[in-house]
């Protein structure tokens, strides 16, 4: 029998070592044991139903509290806009309501709020808040901020079936009375002749 050359045997020993790594190294960790790092996508709005009002057509209204001076006010801003108050920038990238047929009404409104940093050369911001806002339940998120407070208060959208159907027109027969109509008053009898007296006896007899 031949003996088996060297750089065959070297080749045969390298895919053994690599069939055990691929049996085993599925569920091995790092050396340094540090768990590996999710990282969050920002999902993108799918296809919306049609007779839905579009995203950018949508107008929502938002209440804005500066807890310094105790002074509210309404941003009324389309998805992708932002409104600068103060020291403060808000951002609202979507608006959404429940429709009329589901049981809980929602009113949500997706803010980002960035605060200027204090003392700071650059003038650059800092997003203290991201995320959805509810007006019906405000305890679901809440914006944590010692001076500035943002919550949504309205969106303007429809949706299909939110159109209110008209009322059908009354027709001529059901604005009849269904009541039985009271029967006509019979007429009145005439008076008998009563008895004529001697003078006009006489003066009938005188024409004859």
């Amino acid at each position: 029998m031949r003996p088996i050359a060297r750089p065959r045997l070297l080749v045969l020993a390298g895919l053994a070592a690599l069939a055990a790594c691929g049996k085993g190294g599925g569920g091995q960790q790092p050396a340094n044991g540090a768990a590996p790092r999710t990282v969050d996508v920002p999902q993108t709005v799918g296809a919306e139903v049609p007779g839905t009002t579009p995203m950018n057509q949508r107008v929502a209204v938002l209440g804005f509290l500066n807890k310094r001076n105790g002074i509210a006010q309404e941003l009324i801003l389309r998805p992708g806009q932002s409104a600068r108050v103060g020291d403060a920038i808000v951002r609202l990238r979507a608006c959404e309501t429940s429709a009329s047929w589901e049981a809980q009404k929602l009113t949500g409104a997706f803010v980002q709020l960035d605060v200027k940093e204090p003392r700071d050369p650059q003038d650059r911001y800092r997003r203290v808040f991201s995320g959805w806002l509810y007006k019906e339940t405000p305890s679901l998120n809440v914006v944590e901020h010692p001076i500035y407070d943002v919550w949504p208060k309205s969106c303007a959208m429809k949706r299909p079936g939110d159109e209110v159907p008209a009322a059908p027109a009354a027709s001529s027969a059901s604005n009849r009375s269904s009541a039985p109509k009271s029967p006509r008053p019979a007429p009145a009898p005439k008076a008998a002749p009563g008895p004529s007296t001697n003078a006009e006896t006489a003066s009938a007899n005188r024409a004859r």
